[in-house]
């Protein structure tokens, strides 16, 4: 049976039974949550693979949406051994028909057992002590740098926990109901046992990982945070992996999608960090980090001289609409690697911010040295009791032979307005 219908099956029955054990007593249940409404405005790029394939079939080819607008409401629910977290969506694409979808972010129980904490269900789980990036970050795997912060969807999972005013130890399975025989789709996707142990030395916090995956099989890893005045924090990460999943594109018919994710051999990825925070509440935050389980820079100039290949095939005239449609979506697909968590092995981030009673300005960039590509966020957000308003913008920029240029957008803007009760 397919992994998404196994996994379902196991949530239906899951949810069923915390359901039924909790619906006798929902009025003695905590109740909290939110409601966000959110528009993001997207300014399309007129260069990249996507533009190219767009321009040869644009009845075919679709470009990302100008404008989205999302309502959403989180809620959130605590009763005795039980916690929940629903999300409802409602989207709608500019010109476009209104998606609603629901979600279970979170449903988990707990239990003690002396002094261990167990827990079984959806649960959000993040480690690691970085802010741009984190190596180590292995059950729950989340993505960094989103223009608004929300709560992930967490990963099924087993866990045990013991821990002391200094000391901490989890023991994670998560994805246990995943026995597919081929690699997952995303590494967060597959079954694994991790491991973390965690002291607090003064002002240092130590932490050690371990991980088995049912298909990039070990890796170690190891993390520290120090702080090291009032004003300034150091830390640091590595993690070294016997496998890990990676873009690779392969030989197939012309009608299919080149890339695929495939298996890769050993990887190490680490980070080095400092935070500076001023009298005033100024905040400045460096980030340098190697990521090798990014495709390496000869794999991106294969990618490059395969754009260009097809653009000069499509630039022919008099193509046949059979060959036409080809290349479009050929050249749709060389987008397919650009989704990653790093486009470039390494990375540099620098992060100022300023709060000012209910008011926080911030600007980040994300430089990579390797083509000089950059991308860089401005924000202002104002928080309230119950409420929070943020605009943000977010613009790729670079030369044109960086990686940023072929993202399918150049410019995004968002607003979005949360209420809490």
């Amino acid at each position: 049976m397919h992994r998404t219908h196994v996994s379902h099956r196991w949530w239906a029955r899951v949810a069923g039974a915390a359901l039924l054990m909790a619906s006798a007593h929902v009025h003695a249940a905590e109740f909290s949550g939110q409601w966000r409404l959110t528009h993001q405005a997207i300014d399309t790029n007129p260069q990249g693979p996507l533009a190219a394939a767009h321009a040869l079939r644009s009845d075919l080819i679709d470009l990302p949406a100008a404008g989205t607008s999302v309502v959403e409401a989180e809620l959130q629910a605590h009763w005795r051994f039980l916690q929940a977290n629903v999300l409802l969506t409602s989207t709608t694409p500019h010109g476009m028909a209104t998606h609603t979808q629901a979600q279970v972010q979170e449903l988990f129980a707990n239990a003690d057992a002396g002094d261990w904490q167990f827990s079984i269900g959806r649960k959000v789980v993040s480690w690691d002590v970085g802010y741009g990036f984190r190596p180590n970050d292995v059950v729950q795997q989340e993505t960094r740098r989103t223009l608004l912060a929300v709560t992930p969807q967490g990963r099924p999972l087993l866990q045990a926990e013991t821990f002391d005013a200094d000391t901490a130890t989890s023991i994670v399975w998560v994805n246990p109901q995943s026995h597919q025989d081929a690699p997952p789709t995303l590494s967060g996707d597959e079954a694994a046992l991790a491991v973390r142990w965690y002291q607090r030395s003064g002002a240092r916090d130590d932490h050690l990982f371990a991980r088995w995956g049912q298909h990039t099989r070990a890796s170690l890893g190891a993390a520290v945070a120090w702080v090291a005045t009032d004003e300034l924090e150091l830390h640091a990460s590595a993690r070294w992996s016997q496998r890990h999943l990676t873009w690779q594109p392969t030989g197939t018919a012309p009608a299919e999608n080149p890339w695929h994710i495939g298996m890769g051999g050993s990887a190490t990825q680490w980070l080095v960090g400092a935070h500076w925070t001023g009298a005033q509440q100024q905040g400045l935050m460096v980030e340098w980090w190697h990521d090798g389980t990014a495709m390496a820079d000869r794999d991106w100039d294969h990618w490059r001289q395969r754009n260009t290949a097809l653009q000069q095939a499509a630039a022919q005239p008099g193509l046949p609409d059979a060959l036409r449609s080809g290349l479009a979506g050929q050249l749709a697909w060389q987008t397919t690697p650009l989704g990653g968590s790093s486009l470039r092995r390494n990375n540099v981030f620098v992060r100022a911010s300023w709060q000012y009673e209910a008011w926080q300005l911030a600007w980040d960039t994300l430089y990579m040295p390797a083509d000089h590509g950059q991308i860089g966020t401005v924000s202002a957000q104002w928080q309230a009791d119950q409420w929070r308003l943020t605009l943000a913008w977010r613009r790729l920029g670079g030369p044109q032979q960086a990686l940023t240029s072929a993202l399918p957008s150049r410019h995004t803007w968002l607003f979005a307005a949360v209420w809490a009760f």
